[in-house]
């Protein structure tokens, strides 16, 4: 349903009033002191209300993107090895890291007592590809063959050191939990665009390095303080995509609709007499439930795909739960007009053996990558669909643990990290941002992560400053009260 429609079908009667004595009780105030002031405590009521009236009442401004699909490689990919080039570094090789690129940064605990910091040069074979020249890594030669459909960042940088408050940081745009996440903050101000399906789903992908990987939480995906309608939901690679899809033993789809037709009777009776807005979200999700049983078996049914989707993906996308076979479920959910699709890919976090360990997790992401934007690009959905891919920091040009000629690891570095774009009204084809020698230190244009958030907000035709929910006596954002949008990276 638009928005607009069910906050006034919704919106209970002392709900109403409270929100008038709210914006009135000011202008009133103003005309007894001052009748000169009316018209200034009139302008400032505030645009949100809160509960359901911070929905948006239109966009602020056109919209390139309408959906987001958000790759996120958890554990923090290596920018050295994969698109930062250093070549400078090969004759730095097992020297100290010198003090005035450090500059007393701060470190982690698992190298923060070690006694020297040697240079690590990547091991890894670069080359420049496409018009921009671009330098890519030869773990990602299928990615490379796409690099004009995309805009490589270099300049990402976060103030979190370590993977949870991090990558809770990157989602939340908060590193304490509790804050909505941004498939959340899209599900509140903008609304589905499918009456059938989720408007923000989240997908789970198998991973091949060698290694235990960091836990994730529900709060990435889920709404904070905003009404629990608009948390994730969470699709699964085994048995049933989403639990209690399929009716037990014994119940039919008849029955089935007469149970959820029963419970909406009573749950409706009981929001007439309490007015809890959460039992509106309850009844929404009994309803979604319902037709999900319909729609969402036929969503994750790849038999119809032909064999060429297949050779375009890679022969993992037939194994539920790989990230290919995610990528393909991702689009299948970008044609169905999903808002926000949310895919994890896990085990990037190589403090050690990461000549072991990196090759194996490119070779899961590399080749789907390429498919989802050649395939959405085919389709015509690449322009209003916007990818982002990364994850929630970078690594260090110094090893951590024993460093030979063929095998080292690196700790977390917030300073500097690399992500990359596309489509939805990002400038394809370009580099932004430049780091130094080391990858240290950021030189030129750089994107803290609440940039990041205000431009996809913009994409979808959101002023970040606007879209806000008033919780605890104060108005909430996602960007907090940072962000500005990178132009640079627009098209």
């Amino acid at each position: 349903m638009d928005p607009r429609e069910e906050l006034t079908l919704l919106e209970t009667r002392r709900q109403f009033f409270g929100r008038v004595a709210r914006g009135l009780g000011p202008i009133a105030l103003a005309s007894l002191l001052d009748p000169g002031l009316l018209k200034g405590a009139a302008a400032a009521v505030p645009e949100h209300q809160p509960g359901a009236a911070g929905v948006l009442n239109s966009l602020h401004h056109p919209a390139k993107a309408k959906r987001v699909i958000y790759m996120i490689m958890n554990g923090a990919p290596s920018q050295l090895d994969l698109f930062d080039y250093k070549p400078k570094m090969q004759e730095m090789f097992d020297a100290d890291l010198p003090d005035s690129v450090r500059m007393g940064q701060r470190l982690t605990t698992m190298t923060s007592g070690q006694s020297r910091f040697p240079i690590t040069p990547s091991i890894y074979k670069f080359a420049q590809h496409g018009q921009s020249g671009a330098w890519i890594s030869e773990l990602l030669p299928h990615l490379a063959r796409v690099v004009d459909e995309i805009a490589i960042i270099k300049s990402m940088y976060t103030e979190a050191i370590n993977h949870d408050p991090a990558i809770t940081y990157l989602l939340t745009g908060a590193q304490v939990p509790g804050r909505p996440s941004l498939g959340a903050w899209l599900s509140y101000g903008l609304g589905s665009m499918n009456a059938d399906l989720p408007t923000f789903v989240v997908l789970h992908s198998t991973w091949s390095a060698k290694r235990d990987a960091q836990a994730i939480y529900e709060r990435l995906w889920g709404p904070g303080f905003l009404p629990s309608q608009h948390q994730g939901v969470s699709f699964r690679s085994q048995g049933d995509p989403v639990l209690y899809l399929s009716n037990p033993p014994g119940v039919s789809p008849e029955s089935r609709r007469k149970t959820v037709d029963a419970a909406t009777a009573l749950n409706q009776k009981l929001y007439e007499a309490i007015g809890d807005p959460e039992i509106q979200t309850r009844i929404s999700q009994y309803e979604m439930a319902y037709r999900m049983q319909f729609s969402v078996p036929e969503l994750t049914d790849l038999s119809s795909e032909p064999d060429e989707t297949f050779e375009l993906y890679g022969e993992e996308a037939r194994k539920p739960g790989t990230f290919a076979a995610n990528c393909l479920l991702t689009r299948r959910l970008a044609e169905r007009d999903v808002r926000f699709i949310q895919i994890f890919h896990r085990g990037w976090d190589h403090h050690g053996d990461l000549p072991r360990d990196l090759p194996l997790q490119c070779r899961d992401v590399d080749q789907p990558c390429r498919a989802l934007i050649l395939d959405l690009k085919r389709r015509g959905l690449l322009e209003d669909t916007l990818l982002v891919w990364g994850g929630e920091f970078g690594r260090t040009i110094y090893c951590q643990g024993t460093l030979t000629k063929t095998n080292y690891g690196r700790d977390h570095h917030p300073r500097c990290y690399t992500m990359w774009v596309a489509g939805g009204g990002t400038r394809p084809g370009i580099v932004h941002g430049e780091t130094d020698d080391f990858s240290y230190n950021i030189v030129r244009d750089p994107i803290h992560i609440h940039d990041l958030n205000a431009t996809i907000l913009h994409l979808l035709g959101i002023d970040h400053t606007k879209l806000t929910y008033r919780f605890q006596g104060r108005d909430f954002r996602l960007t907090d009260v940072g962000g500005q949008v990178v132009q640079g990276i627009l098209a």
